[in-house]
């Protein structure tokens, strides 16, 4: 970054640098459960152009958010993924999500990658309601697959697979929204299939809530 676009000395204002631009805090979204490649993360950023995300990409690693590497082999592959400080900013995302959810311009039903549905669980959850019990639950997309932890009253996520899961939840992010912001009943034809304890994963269902939409 050559210039600054607010002559402001507030941290808020140099956020805004980084991040203010169109797309710059999706990319981040899509890379906060690992390095994804450019096709990735074009495909799931609906109506973003490659030469956009060509720039977006080089901005942010110039700025020290995202850094660009190759796998090993056989592999072989360019990726992108964030840094350490890159990552400092998962809880901003989240913090917008929940106090933009309350607008009545927000549609649950809209678009949503596999990393915005995981990230709208640990925006979402009730942490107050995540002491006292342990569960592992995976979810496997399509494409994709992530496995929810609860434990010490905390939630994490990462990306992957987990053939000891407590519970394993199936379908797409339409289905997921359906079943655990709708809670419509699982292995419905909207919802998601689940293999495992049913009366634990009805209570991780209960976890989460959609907040109330501003008057």
């Amino acid at each position: 970054m050559t210039k600054r676009r607010y002559d402001d000395a507030c941290g808020t204002a140099v956020a805004l640098e980084f991040l203010g631009e169109r797309w710059s805090m999706l990319v981040i979204r899509e890379l906060i459960y690992g390095p994804r490649r450019f096709g990735e993360i074009k495909a799931n950023l609906p109506g973003i152009s490659a030469n956009v995300l060509t720039q977006r990409l080089e901005t942010m690693e110039a700025a020290g958010i995202v850094v660009r590497r190759k796998l090993a082999s056989p592999a072989n592959i360019q990726v992108y993924e964030l840094t350490a400080w890159g990552r400092e900013a998962e809880p901003i995302i989240q913090v917008m999500g929940r106090w933009a959810a309350r607008s009545r311009r927000h549609d649950p039903l809209a678009y949503m990658s596999t990393a915005s549905a995981m990230q709208s669980l640990m925006t979402l959850v009730d942490r107050d309601a995540l002491t006292g019990w342990e569960a592992r639950i995976a979810f496997r997309f399509p494409d994709d697959g992530f496995v929810v932890s609860v434990a010490d009253g905390d939630m994490t996520i990462e990306r992957g697979e987990a053939a000891d899961a407590d519970v394993t939840l199936t379908g797409d992010t339409m289905a997921m929204r359906f079943t655990i912001y709708g809670k419509m009943r699982f292995d419905g034809p909207q919802t998601l299939a689940l293999t495992g304890d049913h009366a634990l994963a009805e209570r991780f269902v209960d976890l989460f809530r959609l907040p109330e939409k501003i008057a």
